[in-house]
């Protein structure tokens, strides 16, 4: 049985209670028993376990916010050949077809403000300020 810990603020916990208690569900004990048994609950006993999985003693040690593995995704080596490999690649193509959209709208969004001044400003006529400068 694991000693409660102390908390500091806000509710950070120690990283060497972390991998205690990692360690016991590690060996078979149940993620609800040992989340009890600490004074935690499930979910962040399970954010502890997902952060130790994807960035060792780094991921215990976070300061709030995004948890790991919601992270932007990376370029994907494709030296893989199983299906993970593959349903990561699509989603790395799934979010570079949104940010190639992204960036058509907003070429297009230029162009037409370019074409509705030019319009405005017939050739050889100089173009208004839209405000009055201060004279010095």
């Amino acid at each position: 049985m694991l000693k409660r810990a102390s908390k500091s603020k806000g509710g950070i916990y120690p990283v060497s209670f972390k991998i205690k208690a990692i360690k016991r569900v590690e060996r078979g004990e149940g993620v609800l028993p040992v989340a009890r048994d600490i004074g935690v609950t499930r979910k962040a006993l399970h954010d502890w376990i997902r952060a130790w999985n994807a960035m060792g003693i780094e991921g215990l040690n976070r300061k709030r916010g995004r948890k790991p593995g919601r992270l932007k995704l990376r370029a994907v080596a494709m030296t893989g050949t199983g299906s993970g490999a593959l349903a990561v690649a699509r989603a790395r193509i799934v979010e570079l077809e949104l940010m190639i959209g992204r960036q058509q709208m907003e070429l297009d969004f230029f162009q037409q403000a370019l074409r509705t001044l030019e319009k405005k400003a017939p050739q050889g006529k100089a173009v208004k300020p839209s405000s009055k400068r201060s004279k010095p």
